[in-house]
């Protein structure tokens, strides 16, 4: 057994150390916001943030999160930040497919938590690791701008 803190609560789960986090939420905690894209961390649709930092999780063992906060797309929007990015995408309706939206979601709220005012270099290289196969880049990165707005 290994207990996680996931989006504030300690749930033991049976799982191997090894066992990626995306597995672990997927698959045993039944929590499936956070996608699998490519297995390898280079997509970021798996983007959670752990203590607050966007983290893969395809490829994080579990055992390396044991005492870490660990928050999901399904309690991103709790907080402040994450509250004012999901609204910006419900604004300027950034979504296409959505499959990758979670990831990039993420990624944006914790840009957002360090850098309130990002400009656009910031937010590109912020977002550089999330892919979108639908290229909703620029509503992407106009929402990010709006959330900042909404911060302000």
């Amino acid at each position: 057994m290994i207990t996680l803190n996931l989006n504030g609560q300690d749930k033991e789960l049976d799982i191997a150390p090894d066992m990626p986090l995306l597995w672990a939420l997927r698959d045993v905690a039944e929590m499936t916001g956070t996608k699998y894209g490519c297995g390898m961390a280079l997509c970021g649709a798996c983007t959670v943030h752990v203590d607050g930092q966007p983290t893969r999780a395809c490829i994080t063992p579990v055992s390396m999160l044991v005492g870490k906060k660990v928050t999901t797309i399904e309690a991103v929007g709790e907080g402040e930040v994450g509250k004012a990015v999901q609204e910006a995408w419900r604004k300027l309706d950034v979504v296409q497919c959505g499959y990758c939206q979670s990831g990039q979601i993420m990624a944006a709220t914790a840009l957002l938590a360090g850098n309130r005012k990002p400009s656009d270099a910031d937010i590109d290289a912020a977002m550089s690791g999330n892919i979108c196969r639908c290229a909703t880049y620029v509503r992407i990165r106009a929402a990010i701008h709006e959330a900042a707005g909404q911060l302000a």
